[in-house]
């Protein structure tokens, strides 16, 4: 009889699998709890230790991860976000309520000069997220422009005001975050024409090459998928054909129970384990369904798709405020990242 114990793995190196792009494995910084206050974020005057204000262990322990991007502000937090009340000296800075995340005030003083500090600290490239629900399109393509544009304009001399000489390479932008949600309660018809409008307005600014994201499905809504392709479809066959955006965003988290009962993140039975180790597994059928529908529409495969939110989701840890989203991690939560991470490259050839 076979050894139960025992297990064998045959792999053919000569079946090449599609090109896997490193940006698979990016990261993601929210104003949300201690992600940035306390975290990233303890001030130059901190007894932790520091440079400029970012906590160095920190840094220290994502640097031998190697990421390769950082999304940052949001999430839900981005479509409330100022940028402009983030930049200049920061005792000047006004004040907001995060109004998604525990309902606490926001001093913001970690602003845009803050976030590409850290991303030059751990070597990695900037993904930021605009502001589509209560923001406009000025707002974003100014951000655009103060960040990436050299030589002079007004929001060049804003950013050399601000302490900043010359700009920074921020490849990746996202248009607005869960439009469907909290980022505006929209249609996708209505938010496909603002995505369309966004791309239009948000320039390349001399060697800096935007790679637009427009926001997309919450888990297996392919209505919306279809809604955004068809706007790739119309605008690359238009007279002056135009790509609007590069990828297309979903959004999919694993949890082992229901919404408004998650389950907890560490008191767990095997029951609860093997549950969640199998909703982990329902990513895959989930992305090719959208796969399939920008197939029809762009099979030459233009764009690509990015899942930037996704993992395990818990009750929050008793005793915390609930709007912090505090969970603790286990072993179940890596081998859950693991499956994904198999899709990922299994799917590499859509997956961006």
């Amino acid at each position: 009889m076979p050894d139960p114990t025992r297990a064998t793995v045959i792999v053919n190196v000569d079946i090449p699998g599609p090109t896997i792009s490193r940006h698979l494995y990016g990261h993601f910084a929210e104003h949300l709890g201690r992600c940035i206050y306390g975290g990233f974020w303890v001030g130059e005057d901190s007894d932790v230790p520091n440079e400029g204000g970012i906590r160095l262990d920190v840094v220290e322990a994502l640097r031998e991860l190697n990421i390769p991007n950082l999304r940052w502000p949001g999430g839900c937090f981005a479509d409330e976000y100022h940028w402009r009340d983030g930049v200049g000296p920061r005792e000047q800075r006004p004040r907001m309520v995060n109004t998604n995340w525990g309902d606490v005030e926001e001093n913001n003083h970690f602003g845009t000069h803050e976030f590409m500090a850290l991303c030059e600290l751990l070597g990695t490239q900037a993904y930021v997220n605009g502001n589509v629900g209560s923001g406009t399109v000025r707002e974003m393509s100014e951000w655009v422009e103060y960040l990436t544009r050299s030589g002079s304009s007004p929001m060049v001399e804003l950013r050399r005001a601000n302490g900043r000489e010359e700009p920074w390479q921020v490849p990746f932008w996202g248009i607005g975050n869960e439009p469907w949600g909290g980022g505006g309660r929209m249609r996708a018809e209505t938010y496909a024409d603002l995505a369309r409008q966004y791309g239009l307005f948000c320039k390349d600014h001399g060697d800096n090459v935007l790679h637009r994201i427009a926001a997309g499905a919450s888990e297996g809504d392919v209505e919306w998928t279809e809604a955004l392709m068809r706007a790739v479809d119309q605008l690359t066959h238009d007279t002056f054909p135009v790509l609007p955006f590069q990828s297309v965003s979903v959004h999919y988290y694993t949890i082992g129970g229901t919404w408004t009962a998650k389950g907890s993140a560490t008191r767990f039975d095997d029951d609860d384990y093997w549950r969640t180790i199998v909703a982990a597994q329902d990513v895959e059928p989930l992305l090719r369904r959208h796969i399939a529908v920008m197939d029809r529409y762009d099979p030459e495969r233009q764009v690509g798709l990015v899942l930037d939110e996704w993992g395990t989701w818990w009750d929050v840890e008793p005793g915390t405020n609930p709007g912090f989203l505090y969970q603790q991690n286990t072993m179940r939560d890596a081998l859950v990242a693991s499956v994904h991470f198999d899709v990922f490259h299994r799917l590499a050839e859509r997956l961006t």
